[in-house]
């Protein structure tokens, strides 16, 4: 397995969830070995469970207070002998403290539920060390996922999956019918040799948002730095005005929503380009690119951030009246209207652009929010895939064509107005127009009749030079059957 799959170390492996074979264990009694936070919980989810759990510790006495009262909790030893499943809950480091207890842990299951502290940190993992100090034994990898937050609250509030795997089918199984009476859903990852994997697993820091957050955060500086040229440093050096106070609100505020619209044209820019390869290439079946493979598998992750750009955007504009800063212009300009005489500044055409524009952009945050929603998995199980297309393709392209009108609303006639060129820069509107039109226009040409339909007969599987057998009716009433090219 690659690097990039242990993103997503789930797909692909067997839920054993629901497995007929499978029976309730509840009243089993198992054992743990170690005091510690997670031995605890723990102990206290397998107690809530209906089992009957014997902790082993070196100091009986002094931790017995802090475990369940229906837990019994006696030396290592004594523990060891009153069953065959253990769960190991101490540090790799204090592996070697238990080889006292070879003879008695032989031919039991061992659950190794520990965790590093950095990524591959040892040559072998957790789990193998273990099996290679206590050959007699069996070791199952299990529940180094689980927090101990979430045994002590319930499968509920946590991620319900527990990984498990081992050499050992038949152990396997038992650990697994021991989580699912825990109310987890057991994974079947394989044999021992993933163990290292899954360890690796909780180590992770977000790992499929990495490439979208810098994907962001870069789109923030260019737009930022593009904006506090043309805001800032322009009237600083043609007039000679301070304008650094507008840093916090108006350039960030001018920022954010620049990236929000990109970014949610990159969501739907992949699939015009793969759509382009499959035209091309004339087949389903030939692979992408990787970096179009991996943009494909982060749309999601795009999507969410420009949501989160577009709602703090709208926050940020929430707050522009508020400022000090525009307190003072207010009055300003209503001095300057008292002493020009002037009784009305009203303009038709500016209150209209504001009105439409406002009222745009909530409709396409609405939208965004709705996208949003449905990404988050507890929403998405219970639509069924049309439904689920619908929203994310469908009323996302329209979420995408609103922000367009809500960007062109907003420049109006500006584009044309030479004072808005600062230093010769177009306004940074007309640039966030370049990725989000080329999608649009790429959407229109894809959705003329006689490319549509060559698309749709792409991804049902036919191929360009591909010859495939037909039957004709002869005159006679009988079919005579021949070859032809299905590009023909």
């Amino acid at each position: 397995m690659s690097r990039g799959d242990m993103a997503k170390p789930l797909l692909g492996h067997r839920s054993i969830e629901g497995d007929p074979s499978i029976t309730p264990v509840a009243g089993r009694t198992i054992g743990v070995l170690g005091s510690g936070d997670f031995a605890r919980s723990l102990a206290i989810r397998l107690v809530c469970s209906g089992f009957k759990v014997v902790v082993g510790s070196r100091n009986p006495k002094r931790k017995a207070g802090l475990f369940p009262s229906a837990a019994e909790v006696t030396f290592q030893a004594d523990a060891v002998k009153k069953t065959d499943v253990i769960f190991v809950a101490v540090f790799r480091e204090h592996y070697s403290t238990l080889c006292d207890l070879a003879d008695v842990l032989a031919g039991k299951i061992l659950v190794d539920v520990s965790n590093n502290t950095e990524i591959n940190h040892h040559k072998e993992s957790n789990a193998e060390y273990l099996a290679s100090l206590f050959p007699a034994c069996t070791v199952v990898k299990g529940f180094n996922v689980v927090s101990a937050w979430t045994l002590q609250s319930g499968a509920r509030d946590g991620n319900k999956q527990v990984l498990i795997c081992s050499n050992n089918q038949e152990a396997k199984r038992t650990v697994a019918e021991i989580a699912q009476a825990m109310g987890f859903t057991p994974v079947d990852m394989g044999c021992m040799s993933s163990a290292c994997e899954i360890e690796n697993i909780p180590l992770r820091l977000l790992p499929a948002w990495k490439i979208p957050i810098f994907l962001a955060l870069g789109l923030f500086l260019c737009f930022f730095t593009y904006n506090l040229i043309r805001q800032v440093i322009h009237p600083y050096i043609r007039e000679q005005k301070n304008k650094l106070y507008k840093i916090p609100i108006e350039v960030v505020n001018t920022t954010l929503p620049c990236v929000a619209y990109v970014m949610l044209s990159l969501v739907y820019l992949p699939g015009v380009l793969a759509a382009c390869l499959q035209l091309y290439y004339g087949t389903k079946y030939r692979r992408f690119p990787d970096w179009l493979d991996q943009w494909l598998q982060h749309r999601k992750q795009i999507g969410l951030l420009s949501f989160f750009c577009a709602a703090l955007h709208a926050v940020y504009s929430l707050c522009l009246p508020m400022r000090r800063s525009h307190r003072y212009q207010l009055i300003d300009m209503v001095v300057k209207q008292v002493v020009e005489k002037k009784m009305n500044i009203w303009v038709e055409e500016e209150v209209w652009r504001m009105e439409t524009y406002i009222s745009v952009g909530i409709i396409a945050l609405g939208l965004l929010s709705l996208l949003a929603i449905t990404s988050l998995p507890s929403i998405a199980n219970s639509l069924n895939w049309r439904e689920f297309s619908f929203i994310q393709s469908t009323l996302g392209f329209i979420a995408l064509l609103i922000s367009t009108l809500h960007t062109l609303t907003y420049g109006w006639s500006r584009a044309f107005d030479e004072n808005q060129y600062k230093f010769y820069l177009p306004p940074t509107y007309t640039l966030t127009l370049l990725v989000p039109c080329t999608v649009i226009l790429a959407k229109i040409i894809f959705n003329l009749p006689c490319i549509r339909q060559r698309l749709l007969r792409i991804r049902r599987g036919w191929e360009k030079g591909r010859y495939v057998k037909f039957v004709l009716p002869s005159a006679t009433g009988e079919y005579s059957s021949g070859e032809t090219s299905s590009n023909v």
